[in-house]
């Protein structure tokens, strides 16, 4: 006798189902066993082929950047000691002091020299030619200009030399007018010479400060930064040149200025950021900057926020309203000790420094 048509029908739908579960179970197996798998979920690079990739794609793999987080409340600064050290310099200490009393909201570390290096291995671990790349380089003032970069890629926030003053809170950097939340790194003008013999003060005729940067994490201007001194240093080690006495110009381009506002022109001018189809930016963009200026994601701000009270280049005063941080080593009667402590940092850089009035 035949079996009514509902049961035939269920019957057929569970000989369907075994058949299927068949055929994933093998698959599986398949997977498991490297017979042409079939990737789940896709991968955006595939593990194993992250080798392969450039230090860019490297770099954009382990740090991305998300536009709309918040900037990490983090202050991030470096020194031989550790901060509650009794041999930290006491008026050091109360620069760095100021940092904590203008922002009670902010985590605030000072990294010390033996802290330093294996802070760096322990976020880069993934990517050990950058580790190798701090590693050779031959100068604490490379080495330092190189963490704060490393630093707010990996991890974002601000990094501030430990000689300079905070005169104002953070939370002020951005004007309200901007929108924090689509800013992503803030950066101000230190030098705008407007005279013949620029290059021998600059880098750059417009030179962009790196001893104060705030950013969120993985922004593409530090992985620019990172990499341009990644494969310069390669380089360098390459052409037996590495372990030589640098001059000051050198590193100016090779971890200081010169290569962080290269870096940030390259961003400016990448049609994967911008429309670069009918202007490019460049010096004239920020000649005789006064107002904070915004660029897609980037806020720059005047020479006064960041160098106040220089004498010259337009700076105003430490009261005014937009100056933000006082690079204290302009105003300090430093002896050869105190130069080559702040060396030491990169924040005292004879050449950049030792400046003749306009």
């Amino acid at each position: 006798m035949s079996l009514p048509l509902t049961a035939r029908k269920i019957i057929f739908v569970f000989g369907a189902l075994l058949v299927l579960l068949v055929i994933v179970h093998h698959g599986a197996n398949a997977r498991f066993h490297g017979q042409n798998p079939t990737p789940y979920p896709p991968p955006d690079f595939g593990l194993k082929d992250l080798s392969a990739l450039s230090l860019q794609r490297k770099l954009e793999y382990h740090f991305s950047y998300d536009i709309d987080a918040g900037f990490p409340k983090y202050i991030w600064q470096t020194w031989k000691h550790a901060r509650d050290d009794e041999n930290f310099d006491q008026d050091l200490k109360r620069l760095v002091d100021s940092w904590d009393g203008l922002n009670p909201e902010f985590s605030h570390t000072v990294i010390p020299d033996e802290a330093a290096f294996y802070l760096i291995k322990k976020m880069y671990i993934s990517i050990p030619e950058i580790v190798q790349a701090y590693q050779d380089l031959p100068l604490p003032i490379l080495k330092a200009d190189f963490f704060r970069y490393l630093m707010l890629l990996a991890r974002g926030g601000v990094y501030t030399d430990v000689d300079t003053e905070a005169l104002q809170g953070v939370r002020n950097w951005v004007p309200a007018a901007f929108n924090q939340s689509t800013v992503g790194i803030v950066i101000g003008i230190e030098a705008d010479p407007d005279r013949d013999d620029w290059a021998q003060w600059y880098a750059r005729r417009i030179q962009f400060c790196q001893w104060t940067i705030m950013s969120k994490p993985g922004h593409p201007i530090l992985i620019n930064v990172v990499e341009r001194i990644t494969n310069i240093t390669n380089q360098m080690k390459k052409d037996g040149r590495l372990n030589k006495a640098e001059s000051d110009k050198v590193v100016l381009e090779h971890t200081g200025p010169g290569v962080w506002t290269d870096a940030v022109f390259a961003y400016f001018n990448d049609p994967v950021y911008f429309d670069t189809s009918s202007i490019n930016v460049t010096n004239s963009d920020f000649f005789n900057l006064r107002e904070p200026k915004r660029l897609g994601d980037t806020v720059i701000l005047p020479i006064t926020s960041f160098s106040p009270a220089i004498g010259h280049m337009g700076a105003e005063g430490t009261e005014h309203p937009l100056a933000f941080v006082r690079h204290a080593f302009r105003g300090m009667q430093c002896t050869w000790k105190d130069k080559a402590e702040l060396t030491r940092i990169g924040s005292w850089r004879p050449h950049e420094n030792q400046r003749g009035g306009p």
